[in-house]
């Protein structure tokens, strides 16, 4: 899918901590967020120009792109999921703020089903690091992944991880994967690190059921945060040394080195042929050949 001399294309640099990719069709558009710059940023697929979309933002990491076009975000800030209009026009709307009465962690990641379910994490990390967010006392004693439907408004707690981070969908909707960082917690002052760095699966039956997390992957540098799947099911996989490729059925298909840690990545351009690379302070881009 990668030709070996294929380059890595350099899109934007000086980003404090570069996340949150996703590509947004209809305005030809790749929006990634600027965490600790408080930033949504836009680069444009006509001209290659970048530009501050949201300024000032509440922390927002995570960003996915719903059908109808609009964008909805994890905000660490006000430590809840908000939507905006698919021409970022306004300010961005909080829709989740609590679960059972309390106030969120730090949403972290998030994506949209086939049947337009948002599902997102919910670590602490934004109330753990100041310049992820705000220091602040947990009000939930879980961290856990969660699925919201925007037309019932149900929200589910779907399960529970150390420190849930990335998370993604099957094109059809019948797996969800979900990454657990909490050994990276060793990298905030007062805080132990855990000892997950691994990709977890969880299967969804035809009925909405979700199965058990079961072990999917782990990467030896660094750990998994974002990833992206591609239309055949294969996953790529985020870690400190660059991007992992892994099939569905766990066989290691290849990687892709960067110099950078790299934090998310998604697929995108008009084509679909492009892979967009958040690593750390930059936008790295690589074009895909099948």
């Amino acid at each position: 899918m990668v030709a070996r001399d294929a380059p890595l294309l350099v899109l934007h640099e000086g980003a404090i901590h570069a996340e949150g990719p996703v590509w947004q069709s209809s305005h030809r558009r790749l929006l990634f967020s600027d965490v600790a710059n408080r930033r949504l940023n836009a680069w444009y697929e006509a001209d290659g120009r970048v530009e501050v979309a949201i300024e000032t933002t509440h922390f927002t990491n995570g960003n996915a792109v719903a059908a109808d076009g609009s964008v909805w975000h994890c905000e660490h800030g006000r430590r809840c999921i908000s939507r905006s209009d698919h021409d970022l026009a306004r300010a961005p709307e909080p829709v989740v703020t609590h679960f059972e009465g309390r106030r969120f962690n730090s949403p972290n990641d998030i994506a949209v089903a086939p049947d337009g379910a948002i599902w997102f994490t919910d670590p602490i990390f934004g109330i753990s690091m100041p310049s992820q967010g705000a220091l602040a006392d947990p009000e939930l004693d879980h961290r856990s992944l969660y699925r919201f439907d925007p037309t019932s408004g149900r929200l589910d707690r779907i399960a529970d991880f150390e420190q849930p981070n990335g998370v993604a969908l099957s094109h059809d909707g019948a797996v969800v994967y979900v990454s657990d960082t909490s050994i990276s917690l060793g990298e905030v002052p007062g805080f132990a690190a855990g000892t997950r760095h691994d990709v977890s699966r969880l299967d969804i039956a035809a009925d909405g059921t979700v199965g058990d997390p079961a072990f999917f992957c782990h990467t030896d540098h660094g750990y998994p945060d974002g990833f992206a799947i591609d239309q055949r099911g294969w996953i790529w996989v985020s870690a400190a040394d660059g991007i992992h490729i892994w099939s569905s059925t766990r066989d290691k298909m290849g990687f892709i080195p960067t110099a950078e840690t790299v934090c998310n990545l998604t697929f995108g351009g008009s084509d679909g042929q492009r892979l967009f690379i958040a690593a750390s302070t930059r936008l790295l881009a690589i074009d895909l050949i099948g």
